[in-house]
Parts: structure tokens; C-alpha cells; sequence
């Protein structure tokens, strides 16, 4: 497996380059995980509970929160109690902010891996 040092892509050199190495490091220095951060969204939908005696049956359902994520690549829903919904939304904040990062860290290591490649390939001489 190379390493970055053996291939040099973290060297390219600009004002852009300069700026996406700052971005990336600014988000690296802010990285600590969230110990209680959540991932997913939080979500308010309605449910008719099947009585057909209740006051759901003709209007639109309870009010019903639920946490929606991924788990080993499925699609899981968990019911959250209403009194717990103030206290979870920061925490789903929390892992989507913490996933942007990530995703932020990683665009920029892509974007300098570009701009390497195209720097280093105007330095090769041409073959007449």
C-alpha cells in the first residue's frame, strides 16, 4: 500500500491547494467525537393506532417521533417518547455535524489528489 509521502499527491502546490490544506486541517483539530452523538434523523410522522372507535380513524393518526438509521447497512426505525424528543434532537445535530466533517475531510484529500495530478503531469516533458 503507498503511503501519501510516497507519492506526493499532499504537495500540490497553489492558492487552492493552500486553502483545502487549511479547511482540512481546521476540521481535523475540531474532530473529537461526540460520545452521545446520534446518527440519522429525527421525525415527527402519524399513526392510526386501528381502533376503530378512535378519533385517528377519520383524522390524521397520533403524533409519533421516531429516530430513523442505518445499522449493518439496514434501514432501522425506533419509536422515541415525546419527552425524550428536546433532549435527542441535539444529539442528532451532533452526528450529522460530525458527518458533514468527515465527508468535508474527505472531499479535500480528493480535491488535493486532483490537483496534484494534474500539477504533476504538466512537469513530465514531452516525448518528440
Amino acid at each position: 500500500m503507498l503511503s501519501n509521502t510516497q507519492m506526493n499527491w499532499y504537495e500540490a502546490k497553489g492558492d487552492p491547494a493552500a486553502r483545502l490544506r487549511q479547511r482540512k486541517h481546521a476540521l481535523l483539530r475540531s474532530f473529537r467525537i461526540p460520545p452521545d452523538a446520534l446518527p440519522g434523523s429525527l421525525a415527527l410522522t402519524h399513526r392510526r393506532c386501528g381502533r376503530p372507535n378512535c378519533r385517528c380513524a377519520d383524522g390524521e393518526g397520533h403524533p409519533v417521533w421516531s429516530l430513523t438509521f442505518r445499522d449493518d447497512g439496514r434501514k432501522r426505525v425506533e419509536r422515541i417518547p415525546d419527552e425524550w424528543v428536546e433532549q435527542i434532537r441535539p444529539l442528532v445535530e451532533q452526528g450529522r455535524e460530525f458527518k458533514d466533517a468527515i465527508a468535508e475531510v474527505f472531499a479535500a484529500n480528493a480535491k488535493l489528489l486532483a490537483l496534484w495530478r494534474r500539477q504533476s503531469l504538466k512537469k513530465k516533458p514531452k516525448k518528440k
